[in-house]
């Protein structure tokens, strides 16, 4: 467990429309961290077939019900400047679910950072386009991918100084992500630097769509995981909602990542196909090389079997309703037992059968 995460527990804070929400309780934190769970991002991260521009429809729901919950929170007024950072950032609909909630958006302002990417392993970034006014006062509200952090902490420190340098100040931030555990640590660490140049600067609201997952360290046990790219479940804080409907599906636990490449899956079909096709080929080509006992365990993000109390506190989720969570790890249980003789070259074929009749359009 990441250390900023021990004693941390989700605590139901509300429900808007078809969207629970949860905030990450117990921590030290400086800052506001939230999970939400709703059946459009539910589908988007369990299915990779969800793409182009159903992946953005997907996450319009979670993000307008949260939204509009934050407004009557006052966590956002009734304006806000968005920034996009570009390719995986433009999957966010702020826009449209800042219009539907009466929240008026100044200003739209983009940067591009992009991942040098050799041998699966990020090696630098690269700022390439700027476009950014610098108001006074002003909540700014982003979403994007955070796995490693590197690109944003490269973006957010541009954004600092290009405000301070134009004469602007940043009152709040509210963002939305897709994001792993990094994006804590990683948040507090800039609310400092944020207050340093405007003490009256409120904080930063993080809203995790589904869950706060974690990125992989190395290549895992299958040898084939992408280390700071791939997100999974272990080590995480995982929605109960996603977890059910993950576990409702024999194959949606073994995906190579919760989002694959977000930029895309929207922007560039052909190369999201490629990828989940080749990682699926991948894994039935390592079949021979490793147990699918770890591999089941390292998905789920413990060895099994586990205690019931260890799995509560393990999933932060000692404070939920004790009825469905008895549930859910009556479902994971039964998951877990059932999957311990499967044969990952049968799970492999189907998927890739499933995939490339779901894709065939675009290759």
């Amino acid at each position: 467990m990441q250390p900023y995460l021990e004693k941390t527990y989700l605590q139901s804070v509300g429900r808007n429309n078809g969207t629970d929400i949860y905030q990450l309780a117990g921590g030290n934190f400086t800052n506001r961290y939230y999970i939400i769970s709703n059946q459009g991002t539910r589908k988007l991260l369990a299915s990779p077939e969800v793409i182009g521009y159903d992946s953005y429809i997907a996450m319009c729901g979670a993000t307008s019900d949260t939204l509009g919950w934050l407004k009557q929170q006052n966590a956002v007024g009734s304006c806000a400047d968005i920034m996009t950072i570009l390719r995986g950032g433009l999957n966010y609909p702020l826009e449209e679910c800042c219009f539907r909630n009466g929240i008026h958006v100044k200003n739209m302002d983009f940067i591009s950072c992009e991942r040098v990417i050799r041998n699966n392993q990020i090696t630098g970034l690269d700022i390439r386009y700027t476009k950014l006014s610098a108001p006074k006062d002003v909540t700014l509200m982003i979403g994007d991918i955070i796995a490693s952090g590197e690109t944003l902490a490269r973006c957010i420190r541009y954004i600092i100084a290009e405000f301070k340098r134009l004469g602007g100040s940043v009152r709040r931030l509210v963002f939305f992500t897709i994001g792993g555990t990094r994006a804590i640590e990683l948040f507090e660490e800039l609310t400092p630097e944020f207050r340093f140049h405007w003490p009256e600067f409120e904080g930063i609201t993080c809203i995790f769509y589904e869950g706060i997952f974690s990125a992989y360290q190395d290549k895992g046990v299958t040898g084939i995981s992408w280390p700071q790219i791939d997100f999974f479940w272990k080590d995480g804080v995982i929605s109960p909602e996603f977890r059910s409907y993950v576990l409702a599906d024999d194959d949606a636990l073994f995906e190579k990542c919760i989002i694959y490449d977000g930029g895309a899956r929207r922007y560039e079909i052909p190369d999201h196909y490629h990828e989940v096709t080749e990682y699926w080929e991948n894994i039935r080509a390592a079949a021979p090389n490793f147990r699918f006992k770890d591999f089941l365990d390292e998905k789920l993000g413990y060895p099994t079997p586990i205690s019931y109390d260890s799995w509560l506190e393990l999933n932060h989720y000692r404070k939920l309703d004790k009825n469905a969570m008895n549930e859910l790890y009556a479902q994971e249980k039964a998951f877990a037992d059932k999957s311990q003789n499967l044969d990952i070259v049968e799970i492999a074929d189907r998927r890739l059968g499933e995939f490339r009749d779901a894709l065939k359009e675009y290759v």
